[in-house]
């Protein structure tokens, strides 16, 4: 008999492997006694004011992903982590391993920063596409998201926030995990990971490699990521520690649907490594300092029929200071001031021919003042001097009001932010392209204002704000498309609304919208790939003990794009997708997992011309020792 291999046929025995995946789970709930809820701890955040906060007396739009929830969601990606956030669509041109690109509240991808283990990720001369479409989640990493510009406290590229992922440090008696999965697209997969803390010495240690053959042709994607943290307490006032965390990919790209290139390879390298001391001058002063780097290679491989290979390679090169001082010795007042000098070198054999170096230096301060019970303001300056195009300066303020203690917060900030302009917009060369080395940095300034409803017992939040960001000197091409200019102004505003609730042992959610309006003010026309509508939905149930089923949806609507064939702006497909996920904690330590992507079979493309993958089912099991 003939087996049927047609795209109905797959999607409906992908269909069956998912149901049969999750009956399994279900009869195991109905089998297993119910469990006691964990304590809940008190959230601290970082990013927000580089120094520890709660959420509570913050002013900033803010949003945190526990290594734990990732986990539970069975999400590993960076992608897939950021898809939960407020007002941050990621478009991928592709299935996992292509590049992608991030709109927090509109912002281009360029205009938000990306920090890694307290490390800058990305300027104008390095971007974190690749990183963020392949990347995988470490076991004990956390995600921290700050909207709105934040240039005041971590320099260029922080226009429409920041993103935080950070090692965390290992606590408790030493444990550890492995894991394997597998399932649609040729998918294998596997990771180890470790952590714990001994006397004076804590450590966390992540790996996870894998493979997929997505669906095209030459659309095979092979991964290994590995994060290690190590901290020792010296004594009762020093304590010191390390980071290294490694990205390697190999990813067949056919480009879009209309090329199919059947042999074109992208392969990058991202290594990043820091060591840092943290310090207690006296009870109420402490002081931290970061020394890292970064070594990146990506090369793209296209060959030519009947004509020489062609290579593009780009080297970053990156070497950071980070200091800092906090004092706190003045009622209500907590002052914090430092440096960041930088040194980065770049080397790109593609468009442009780059090999340029750059040096920086910033100087910053802050001061968070709770002039009242339950009134928290914050406000600080930076400037940051360039070898290349000069100074930056930029400030921010905000405010927080708990007019009901621990319950409702009106919060609202402004803050000024800046994007650098590259290598090849100041010295780029080639015989139809002359960089410009008088271009200004590109510049916004930042308006929100909302409120957040507190869930008893730390349970969760409702949120709801209203931003506006204008954007100035925005870096074009000339009339002539022959060099670039400071010629452009835009405008993103808009309101998002989120919410999230957990009670341990029984289950929760997290959703969030966000209404979006991206404008060029030059050219009238609508900044591309924002949705003016987007969002997503994630809910779970612990229905017995050692299970939890949980699904999510996430859509975009109403955006605009260029078709790929004609290279037109045309109206984007709208899009809905959905995810189911399941785990059962057989015994205390063997776990058994089943997911299913894309549901519904939906076909869309978040970029036109670069398909996504269709329905897919995966089983997995973790042993923990």
């Amino acid at each position: 008999m003939k087996t049927n291999r047609s795209p109905a046929g797959r999607r409906v025995r992908q269909a069956l492997l998912c149901a049969a995946g999750f009956a399994t789970l279900v009869a195991a709930a109905t089998s297993s006694p119910a469990q006691t809820p964990p304590a809940q701890l008190t959230p601290v955040v970082t990013t927000a004011t580089r120094t520890p906060a709660e959420v509570q007396t913050l002013g900033t739009a803010f949003e945190t992903f526990s290594a734990e929830e990732l986990a539970r969601r069975q999400v590993r990606t960076l992608a897939g982590a950021l898809g939960g956030a407020t007002g941050a669509p990621a478009f991928a041109t592709g299935a996992p391993g292509a590049v992608t690109s991030l709109f927090l509240r509109g912002s281009n991808s360029n205009q938000t920063l990306f920090l890694v283990d307290g490390l800058r990720l990305n300027d104008p001369n390095t971007d974190y596409a690749v990183f963020l479409g392949g990347a995988c989640v470490g076991a004990c990493d956390s995600l921290e998201v700050s909207h709105g510009p934040q240039s005041t406290l971590y320099g260029g590229e922080a226009a429409g926030g920041v993103i935080a992922l950070r090692a965390q440090r290992g606590a408790g008696a030493p444990s550890g995990r492995v894991g394997f999965e597998a399932g649609s697209f040729g998918t294998v997969q596997g990771s180890i990971a470790a952590q714990g803390e001994r006397g004076a010495n804590a450590w966390s240690f992540s790996a996870q490699g894998g493979h997929t053959d997505n669906e095209r042709a030459n659309n095979a994607f092979d991964s290994a990521n590995t994060v290690l943290r190590l901290d020792r307490t010296l004594n009762a006032r020093v304590s010191v520690g390390g980071t290294a965390r490694w990205f390697h990919g190999v990813y067949g790209s056919p480009g879009d649907r209309y090329t199919n290139d059947p042999d074109n390879e992208e392969r990058e390298s991202n290594l990043l490594a820091t060591a840092f001391a943290d310090v207690k001058l006296s009870p109420v002063w402490t002081a931290r300092a970061v020394l890292g780097g970064q070594d990146r290679r990506f090369t793209a491989e296209s060959p030519r029929a009947g004509r020489a290979t062609v290579f593009t390679v780009v080297k970053n090169r990156r070497g950071v200071l980070d200091a800092q001082t906090s004092y706190n010795g003045w009622e209500r007042h907590r002052t914090t001031a430092g440096f960041t000098t930088e040194a980065n070198h770049t080397r790109n054999t593609g468009f442009g021919d780059i090999n340029k170096k750059q040096g920086l230096l910033a100087v910053f301060a802050q001061d968070e003042w709770s002039p009242a019970e339950n009134v928290f303001v914050t406000g600080g300056l930076r400037s940051d001097d360039f070898d290349t195009f000069g100074r930056a300066t930029t400030g921010r303020a905000t405010a927080a009001w708990l007019p009901i203690p621990k319950t409702f917060k009106l919060r609202a900030s402004h803050g000024t932010a800046f994007r650098s302009p590259s290598f090849l917009d100041l010295y780029g060369r080639s015989a139809f392209y002359t960089g410009n080395p008088a271009l200004r940095a590109e510049r916004a300034r930042g308006t929100d204002a909302g409120a957040d409803f507190y869930f008893a017992q730390r349970r969760g939040t409702v949120s709801a704000t209203w931003f506006e960001t204008r954007f100035t000197d925005l870096i074009a091409s000339t009339p002539n498309f022959r060099s670039v200019e400071n010629i452009q102004r835009a405008r993103t505003r808009g309101v998002e609304i989120a919410a999230q609730f957990a009670q341990p042992g029984l289950g929760g959610f997290r959703v969030n919208y966000t209404y979006l309006e991206a404008d060029n003010l030059t050219t009238g026309a609508r900044l591309l790939r924002r949705p003016r509508q987007g969002g997503s939905v994630d809910a779970w149930t612990e229905p017995a003990r050692g299970v939890t089923l949980g699904g999510g949806l996430a859509f975009a609507a109403h955006r605009r794009d260029v078709d790929a064939r004609t290279f037109r702006q045309i109206d984007a497909e709208d899009y809905t997708v959905a995810r189911l996920y399941g785990s059962w904690q057989a015994t205390p330590r063997l776990a058994l997992k089943a997911r299913c992507e894309n549901l519904l079979g939906e076909r869309y493309e978040e970029v036109n011309g670069y398909p996504a993958l269709g329905i897919g089912a995966f089983a997995g099991v973790e042993w923990k020792f």
